[in-house]
């Protein structure tokens, strides 16, 4: 009688717990609701200002003062894979003149000569920054179709304990997820993906710190990115506001702007 309650009770056990996805699942609602909850999913607009830190083999190589103005679009319901509902403008200097514009597949560099589109291989490198970048596949991903969660149990990575989640969706993109155990939000993520020209796998670490709270949504001030185990770029933000009603015209090129030729 003892050996068969045993065996019951094991039963039970292994009944009630949680599978590696539903694990993960969680662990991603529980972000969503560090983040902010509802008012981070129906964010609709973000602007980031303050310092932006470019970086060759770990050496400073540029500083620019910055401003990043975002603006989410309406995702097509159910969610529609590979769909980049995103608008952006990067400028920088105190006078705003020069930057990038990202919007509806198009991208262009402006300056005061005029603006030149992007390159494909540019124009391709901010779809998938933006399709793996785990604040938007929160925002805007959540539901899609193929994607999955799978935890992979939890760690202490960079003296903080962490949950660690893979996030996969329909095409084979995998980015995984340091969430910081205590506080439910992002830490660190880290994604490969092949370089167009060596098709040599590349790695990309973007790790998120100094979170602060911006309008009831949870937001990191520093944003520090790697490639191959390089330091390439840093984000810190002075100031962070959110739901600024961004008009279409901050995304849209003014009718009289000189178009550039594209480069090849």
């Amino acid at each position: 009688m003892r050996i068969a309650a045993l065996v019951c009770l094991a039963a039970l056990s292994s009944a009630g717990a949680e599978t590696n996805l539903e694990r993960g699942k969680r662990i991603v609602d529980e972000a969503v609701a560090a983040l902010g909850g509802e008012r981070f999913l129906q964010m609709r607009d973000r602007v980031e200002s303050g310092r932006a830190y470019s970086f060759y083999r770990e050496q400073l190589s540029g500083l620019s003062i910055a401003k990043i103005y975002t603006r989410y679009l309406i995702r097509p319901e159910p969610p529609v894979p590979d769909f980049v509902g995103v608008r952006e403008r990067q400028v920088f200097g105190k006078k705003e003149d020069n930057g990038v514009l990202f919007a509806d597949g198009q991208g262009y560099e402006i300056t005061f000569r005029g603006a030149r589109p992007l390159p494909e291989n540019l124009l391709e490198r901010f779809k998938e920054s933006t399709l793996r970048n785990v604040f938007y596949i929160l925002r805007q991903r959540l539901g899609e179709p193929g994607m999955a969660f799978d935890s992979r149990g939890t760690d202490v990575v960079e003296n903080q304990p962490v949950e660690i989640v893979d996030i996969s969706d329909l095409d084979n993109r995998t980015v995984t997820v340091y969430f910081n155990s205590t506080t439910k939000l992002p830490a660190k993520q880290v994604t490969y993906r092949r370089d167009p020209l060596s098709k040599l796998r590349v790695e990309e670490v973007t790790r998120f710190s100094k979170y602060r709270n911006v309008g009831g949504v949870m937001w990191p001030y520093d944003i520090q990115r790697e490639r191959d185990g390089e330091k390439i770029y840093q984000m810190y933000s002075d100031s962070v506001a959110i739901d600024n009603d961004l008009k279409d015209d901050l995304f849209t090129l003014p009718s009289n702007v000189k178009i550039l030729k594209k480069p090849k």
